[in-house]
């Protein structure tokens, strides 16, 4: 089920709705003279209190700039939120279904003044259960945090957010009846996002009375940034033990599986003999250990970048949370948007789940969508290999040097799970090369109707005079598959061992029967154009249309210099572009990216200034919204061009009021 879904990602007519989306947007811009501004925050509702310092996804590591300073994901004391005496760095005002609106104003008043701006104040509320329709909700009262009912300089406040309701100007947003949500992983992810499409970006958001160890990490996954530690307390009440692997009824424990202060001083046994109320004092001080150890590693599983492996394992403690991961990577455009464009680990593709990762499903769609091979007649086909990049593997060594002269008229197309498909050109770029998976030489249903359908797609798409396939087992029936669909003939050279003599004969004798035939069009690459083919793909694959004005021809022939796999692309004596060997894409220079900017495609537009070092997100006017966290951006302002790397996606540059938006390489006055 869930590789039909992927596949219908490959056949949606999606460049026709982007075109004219572009075209929309330029009428706007060179017409009316309007900017391309988002109009839902406008950074009216900006933050000062909280930041953020790392993404992974739509997961992040932030700080609430309070007194003391809270790192998110974190997880709040539910007893300290009510402590009015002594606040901490987060205090709820209450709720109004208890305290009259004078009696709540005034306390609010009194928090202020004792706590100046040191403490975050979660306005007064009323919460409904999301079940509850909305024309039967009462109406929502406003507050303001200073408590003179002056929202100016009133210092940071939370509010809470209702579906569908209005969205108030806050630091903190709490999704009201979060604890209900839980086991129901498709009602919690469409709020969830109905709610983070409507709150700015660098908000943070809360979600009440539903952490717990063992789903700590899937809430940080999906963009939950404070939780607290409410289930946690009641659990302990109920002589429950918590882990990240699951809860524990006190009575089924012979030892505790923990050494936090609490499970080392004691035995099961021995909180069994202890008083009701001293028991769950000790069980709920190792809760909220587990609660927070938990966090801890998430916190630097964001920082690494692997997040989304941990998830896939944790996931499995319950259903509902399975659900949860598989239902997010169907919304693809809400995680998509914030997945970044490369990663400096390796992605671990070891579960089902992998084939439906954001990762996974974006290169088959931008080889769909964005790749064009080069003018060949010959496809081959061959299997993947374990060592990245393919070529340097002993297996494709055999491959190329069996080709031989013939190699030229032949273009090599890898198939592989879970990416599906990967050209030659493009075994470089993330994640081809930096992807590892379980071999077992068992591939399942899921898998192969993935693959299949990524050969099908590009097939369809791209037509070749000869294929030929050099694969076995698993990888002949994809090929199989795909050639019944399409009603086309592939030619198999495989006859026991893809690397035997008999079979790698096969393959010789095949492509140059092929190639020396007298209806054969001869249609080659040399290895000049081999490497400029090279370029092109992974410029394409990288800046999609705008990948065309790089190897123009209007400001002199672009050629290709330099060893694999480090290629840098000139025109003439200026050098346009230099491909990163680490995550196999293009960084542009100054020069490059004044072509690229020819297609108004990864574009930030800033305010009159030269940017001296990053560029911070108050100062973006404009972004193109296909940009994605790592993406090689241009910077154009009146008084300068620079290249960088985008800190966060197109649309996060536009409505967030704090952070960095680009780290600049390159800046050129203008």
């Amino acid at each position: 089920m869930r590789s039909k879904k992927n596949l219908q990602f490959l056949r949606q007519g999606e460049d026709k709705v982007k075109e004219k989306v572009r075209k929309q947007k330029l009428f706007q811009k060179k017409v009316q003279g309007k900017p391309l501004h988002s109009d839902r925050h406008k950074r009216t509702n900006m933050t000062q209190y909280f930041e953020i310092e790392n993404r992974d996804g739509a997961a992040r590591i932030g700080k609430l700039l309070l007194s003391p300073e809270l790192r998110t994901p974190c997880a709040l004391h539910t007893a300290a939120l009510g402590n009015l005496e002594n606040p901490g760095p987060v205090v709820d005002a209450g709720s109004l279904w208890t305290v009259d609106r004078e009696e709540l104003q005034a306390r609010i008043k009194k928090i202020r003044e004792k706590t100046g701006k040191g403490t975050l104040i979660i306005l007064p509320h009323q919460a409904y259960l999301p079940a509850i329709p909305a024309d039967s909700l009462g109406k929502v009262e406003t507050f303001t945090s200073s408590g003179n009912g002056s929202d100016e300089n009133e210092g940071p406040k939370g509010s809470l957010l209702r579906a569908g309701g209005e969205v108030q100007k806050s630091d903190l947003y709490i999704l009201e009846g979060a604890g209900t949500l839980e086991n129901n992983a498709r009602r919690f992810l469409e709020t969830l996002i109905d709610l983070k499409n409507r709150i700015p970006p660098d908000t943070a958001l809360y979600a009440p009375n539903m952490a717990l160890p063992e789903n700590a990490a899937m809430l940080a996954y999906v963009g939950i940034d404070v939780m607290d530690d409410t289930k946690a307390e009641i659990a302990a009440y109920s002589d429950i033990y918590l882990t990240a692997a699951g809860s524990f009824y006190l009575d089924s424990l012979t030892e505790l599986p923990c050494r936090c202060q609490v499970c080392a001083a004691t035995t099961p046994a021995e909180l069994r003999a202890l008083p009701k109320a001293d028991r769950a004092k000790l069980l709920a001080a190792h809760n909220r250990d587990a609660l927070d150890t938990e966090l801890a590693l998430v916190r630097e599983k964001i920082r690494s970048g692997n997040l989304r492996e941990y998830v896939e394992g944790q996931c499995r403690v319950k259903p509902w949370l399975t659900a949860l991961l598989r239902l997010g990577d169907f919304e693809y455009s809400y995680l998509e948007e914030r997945v970044p464009a490369f990663r400096q680990n390796q992605l671990l593709a070891d579960t089902s789940e992998a084939l439906s990762r954001i990762e996974v499903v974006r290169f088959a769609r931008r080889i769909q969508e964005r790749y064009i091979p080069p003018d060949l007649d010959v496809l081959l086909l061959l299997p993947c290999a374990a060592r990245k990049p393919y070529s340097t593997s002993q297996s494709h060594q055999k491959f190329i040097l069996t080709l031989g002269k013939y190699r030229k008229f032949v273009h090599e197309v890898i198939i592989t799970s879970p990416l599906g498909i990967v050209p030659r050109e493009l075994e470089l770029t993330y994640p081809a090369a930096h992807y590892d998976t379980a071999v077992t030489g068992h591939w399942d249903e899921e898998e192969k109707a993935w693959v299949s359908g990524c050969l099908e797609a590009y097939l369809s798409k791209h037509s070749y005079k000869v294929i030929v396939a050099h694969v076995e087992g698993a990888y002949r029936e994809i090929c199989e598959r795909a050639a019944e669909k399409l009603g086309i003939e592939i030619v198999y050279t495989a006859e026991e061992s893809l690397m035997s003599y008999e079979s790698l004969s096969s393959l010789k004798n095949t492509v140059e029967s092929i190639c020396t035939s007298g209806n054969f069009s001869r249609k080659s690459q040399n290895a000049e154009e081999e490497k400029k083919n090279f370029v092109k793909a992974i410029a394409g694959y990288q800046f999609g249309e705008g990948a065309g004005h790089l190897f123009s021809e209007e400001a002199g022939k672009p050629v290709v210099k330099g060893r694999f796999p480090k290629y840098q692309l000139f025109v003439g004596k200026k050098q346009l572009a230099t491909l990163v060997p680490q995550y196999g894409m293009l960084a542009l220079s100054p020069e490059g990216a004044e072509m690229v900017l020819k297609s108004e495609k990864y574009v930030v537009k800033i305010d009159d200034f030269i940017p001296r070092g990053s560029i911070l997100a108050p100062g973006v006017l404009e972004a193109d919204p296909e940009i994605r966290p790592n993406d090689e951006v241009i910077v154009l302002g009146k008084k300068a061009l620079c290249v960088g790397r985008a800190a966060m996606s197109g649309r996060e540059m536009e409505e967030s009021g704090r952070g960095v938006a680009v780290d600049t390489r390159h800046v050129k006055k203008l």
